[in-house]
Order: C-alpha cells, then structure tokens, then sequence
C-alpha cells in the first residue's frame, strides 16, 4: 500500500510454480521460446489477478487466436494453487511478438472466466472477453497491455501492469488506482461516477504508475521483491505485508487423475473406445497441463465400463 494515497500495489514472483510447468511440458518437446515467455506472463498475471480480487472460485484466463498459438490458458484457483497450458499448431520463431502467435487478422480474444466454487445449478460464471487491438483497432504486441484494457472496461480502474518471463521466473508488477472509500461511498452512484471521472487524471497514481513502467524486464526477473522496490519507490511510503509462500503462496497443482480420464472414456462411449484400441492396441490419454500420460490396455479399457462413476468429467485440457 502506499500509505495515504489511493494506490495499491502486487508483486508475484513465480519460480518453482513456473519450472514445475515447464518441467512436465518437456515431457512432450516443450514450447517454443516465445510461446513460453506468453504462457509465463499469462500465469503471472492471472496469480496477481486473483490475489487482487480475493474471489472464491478458479480465475482462468484464455487467449484464443488466429494464429499457431491456438489457444493459451492460465488457471489460479482462490489458494493460490496454478496450472497453465498452451495448444500450438504450427512454427513459432524464437521471438515471436504477440500478434504473430494469436492475432494474426485481428480476430485475437482475452477472456477472463471468473468460476465460483458454490455455483448454483444453471448458474454461468462470470467471464469478460476483450480483443487484442487498442481503440484505433492497432494490434497490441503486450499482453500487459491487454490485461490493462480489460481492467480498466470491467472496473472502470486505472492499471499499470509489467510482466516479464523466462524459462526459470515468472513474474509481474501490478499498480491499481483504488476506488473512492470510506464516507465517498454513502455518496451512491454520484460517487462511482466522480470515481469514473478520475480516470487517468490522479496525480499520485500517475507518478507510481510511471515509476512502475520504468522496471526493465530484466529486473523484474533478476531482482528480488525488496530491491525491486526499493529502487522504484526509494521516495514513497510504502507499507509492505508479509509475502504469501510455500502451502500459502503459488503452487503448480493439476487436478487431472485417472479416474477422471476414466469417466472421459466413458462418455466417449464403449464402441468409441473399442475402435481405438483396435486400431492402436490401447488408449492413451495425455493432460495438457501437467503433461500426465494415462495409459489403459484392452482390460483396463474394459473396467472403466464396469465401474460406476467416481469423479467429476475430465477437465479441458485432455486429449
């Protein structure tokens, strides 16, 4: 917090989260360098996305695209727990920009699904989809960019966001101008549109917002949290709150099991199943976001249909 001023601020520094992705995706051939660093950034964003909002369901965020990066998916559930993964069809050069792999006629979309943990029967979540082009329709080459564009159409509140990306850190800088409080909101709708009005006109969070922009993406993926700091904020008072890590902190978890792969199977169908394992001997069943293979031979294959269903459909990102 920056103590008297209307803004806040979020770092997240991924590392054992981020290589324990990348470690299972190497399993089959991992990504190319560019697609990485977006995945990396997707990830980032979405953890200080949902310690920002503190909402009781999983946020996801998707990139879909007309490009070789057909889609790309990030997932944070309310602890903090993460997984992300990244469908690629097609060459992607080494440094790739953002328009290149998922915009390539302007028909790129960012979606942010919000999905509640107690959500009714019919209930839908919330998701906000925003394009990949600015106002004048100009591809965006950051994703940053994006995200900024899409927070300030679903809370009407300025953002500043740095994200940066390697193949060992996953990271980001999140600056919000915070909302009117305290007595300014007994003031009702008067008070959300004088709100509204602040929008890029607020001297202190402009200030913090372009201190923020200077961090190079080396640093951000070099320097710890206390130094980075320090040296963009060295003349503001800022309060800082204990860093969430380890069980409390972000974590790679996959909630992908065999017997979910086996209520997929059986969906599929018995004669679905029986025509593959002809064909192939046995099936085979890889997650996407942890890179799990679940093998089942014709016995195997032959129990699924055998056994009442134990757990929940397979998620997305089974193939």
């Amino acid at each position: 917090m920056f103590e008297g001023l209307p803004v806040r601020g979020m770092l997240v520094r991924l590392t054992g989260a981020w290589t324990d992705i990348l470690t299972r995706r190497e399993q089959s051939g991992g990504y190319p360098a560019a697609v990485q660093e977006l995945l990396g950034e997707m990830t980032a964003a979405a953890t200080l996305m949902q310690a920002n909002i503190k909402f009781n369901g999983a946020l996801i965020m998707q990139i879909m695209g007309d490009g070789p990066v057909k889609l790309a998916v990030a997932e944070v559930q309310p602890d903090l727990s993460l997984r992300a993964t990244a469908t690629v069809l097609g060459e992607v050069a080494g440094d790739a920009p953002l328009s290149h792999m998922v915009n390539v006629n302007n028909q790129g979309r960012c979606a942010i699904t919000l999905d509640p943990k107690d959500r009714q029967p019919g209930q839908q979540p919330y998701q906000g989809v925003v394009p990949l082009f600015g106002d004048r329709h100009e591809k965006l080459e950051k994703l940053s960019e994006v995200i900024e564009h899409y927070m300030l159409q679903s809370e009407q509140l300025d953002t500043r966001l740095v994200l940066a990306a390697n193949d060992k850190v996953a990271a980001g800088l999140l600056i919000q101008r915070l909302p009117l409080q305290g007595e300014a909101n007994l003031a009702g709708a008067g008070a959300v549109a004088k709100d509204e009005d602040q929008i890029g006109l607020n001297e202190d969070y402009n200030r913090i917002a372009i201190l923020a922009a200077s961090l190079k993406r080396e640093e951000l993926l070099e320097l710890d949290a206390e130094t980075i700091l320090r040296r963009l904020f060295w003349e503001e008072d800022v309060r800082r709150f204990e860093p969430l890590v380890g069980d409390e902190g972000p974590r790679f978890a996959c909630t992908c099991s065999r017997e979910r792969v086996g209520n997929m199977l059986r969906s599929l169908g018995r004669e679905e199943i029986e025509s593959i394992i002809a064909e192939q001997g046995q099936v085979e069943v890889g997650c996407d976001f942890c890179g799990a293979m679940y093998r089942f031979d014709p016995i195997e294959a032959a129990q699924v249909f055998l056994q009442p269903a134990i757990q929940p459909p397979a998620p997305d990102g089974m193939h």
